[in-house]
């Protein structure tokens, strides 16, 4: 069973990491925190995956005050996003038609929510950025839809400001990912392992209801971002 989360992690991640490399190739506009990623290439002329990398790592200082603490899944989620993300920017090539940019990016979208559903339902962990999120509405009493939005609009203006790509990408990122996610989750859930086959009707229960619960978060963080 570990075998297989492991292998579906490090599937989710890479995916994810090649959806991202797809929104910065549509160049129609990325999601809050890529904007960021984008703008700090742009002033720094780092790549855009060691830029994924750095933030990832800073990001998960914060979760030193909040007292959480990252998972195998949150770990490798740091470094190999930004991999894969770099190795996608060198296969995939830049599109000047605007039909061509109007499918990478719908492309990019789908693939987004897939491997999200991926990584997170390979229970290992959650990513920096979701962390911080979950972290700051625990310790504070926030709703997670309150702390989501907060700090997407602040990496949103601050990834602007430094020259990040603000447009329809955003906007269909906030609308879908959401949707896609929770439709997709399900499929994707770990089941925990059953230790006796008596409990094996209330273990599948708690699994699905544990799937909905995260899925139904998403949903209701991602409308608010919008």
């Amino acid at each position: 069973m570990l075998t297989r989360r492991l292998l579906q992690l490090l599937i989710g991640l890479a995916m994810y990491g090649v959806s991202l490399s797809m929104f910065i190739r549509a160049s129609l506009g990325t999601a809050p925190w890529d904007v960021l990623h984008q703008g700090l290439t742009a002033k720094t002329g780092l790549s855009l995956g060691t830029v994924v990398i750095i933030v990832s790592f800073l990001v998960l200082l914060f979760w030193i005050p909040l007292r959480q603490w990252p998972g195998v899944g949150t770990l490798c989620n740091a470094v190999l996003v930004g991999v894969f993300a770099d190795l996608g920017l060198a296969l995939i090539p830049k599109f000047s038609q605007l039909g061509g940019q109007i499918g990478l990016l719908v492309g990019a979208v789908l693939l987004n929510g897939v491997a999200s559903a991926c990584y997170i339902g390979a229970r290992l962990g959650p990513g920096a950025r979701d962390g911080l999120m979950t972290g700051l509405a625990r310790r504070t009493g926030w709703p997670v839809r309150v702390c989501r939005t907060g700090i997407e609009v602040v990496v949103l203006g601050a990834g602007w400001l430094l020259g990040g790509s603000v447009g329809a990408g955003t906007v269909l990122y906030a609308l879908a990912i959401g949707p896609l996610v929770q439709l997709m989750l399900p499929w994707f859930t770990v089941p925990e392992a059953r230790r006796a086959t008596a409990a094996q009707p209330a273990t599948a229960a708690r699994t699905e209801a544990e799937a909905a619960e995260a899925a139904g978060s998403v949903a209701r963080a991602s409308a608010a971002a919008s």
